[in-house]
């Protein structure tokens, strides 16, 4: 039977997307491609009609998830006035739902580790799109040069990135919950300015030299 180019385009966007939640889950190598195609209701020998290689689908698949992470991002800075924007954004990544729903949340902290050990295809796509989000973070920085804001934006996507880790080893307890508030706090509260000490006068030479 022939499907018509519209239905391939629709299998194709569905294993897609179906893929794109499992790696999340499960890791780029948690997961068969047998079992990504039953995922979403195709047989494994109908892999190659859509895909090159077990690669090929890797890629479009945390292409897709990270779009929607950038997509996201940007309808949240639409909806926020400027200055509240980054902290919108942060909030709600760094939150007890998004810890506990790899599937459908940032593909970074969720695959990043493993694409620095894919090819250098692999690695090279990925870098991509991690510079699109990283211009969409620094696009919601308002009144600070764009260079400027651009390193601001790879600080605070670290800082996000490596708390979601770190409260994700840590389970859902309490522990995790206290790494969630520390990333908030690093990156949302000012930081207080040192308090100078005082100097200690040193006492003058006249004060000091023996009497005449």
């Amino acid at each position: 039977m022939r499907y018509s180019r519209e239905h391939k385009l629709e299998t194709h966007a569905r294993i897609v997307k179906k893929a794109s939640v499992r790696l999340r889950e499960k890791g780029a190598h948690g997961i068969g491609v047998a079992d990504l195609m039953k995922d979403a209701g195709l047989t494994h020998g109908g892999f190659y009609a859509h895909f090159d290689s077990r690669e090929a689908l890797v890629i479009e698949a945390f292409t897709h998830a990270m779009d929607r992470s950038t997509e996201r991002w940007r309808k949240l800075g639409e909806q926020t006035a400027p200055e509240k924007r980054l902290a919108t954004i942060v909030n709600s990544y760094l939150t007890p739902i998004h810890r506990d729903d790899p599937g459908h949340g940032c593909a970074v902290p969720a695959l990043g580790a493993e694409i620095a050990r894919e090819s250098a295809k692999t690695r090279r796509v990925f870098a991509g799109r991690l510079e699109q989000m990283i211009d969409m973070l620094a696009a919601q920085i308002p009144g600070v040069p764009r260079k400027a804001a651009r390193k601001q934006a790879m600080a605070a996507l670290a800082t996000m990135v490596g708390t979601l880790v770190l409260a994700r080893i840590a389970g859902s307890g309490e522990f995790s919950e206290e790494i969630l508030g520390a990333g908030r706090d690093a990156l949302l509260k000012p930081t207080a300015a040192p308090v100078p000490r005082p100097r200690k006068s040193r006492p003058s030479k006249a004060a000091t030299s023996a009497p005449h």
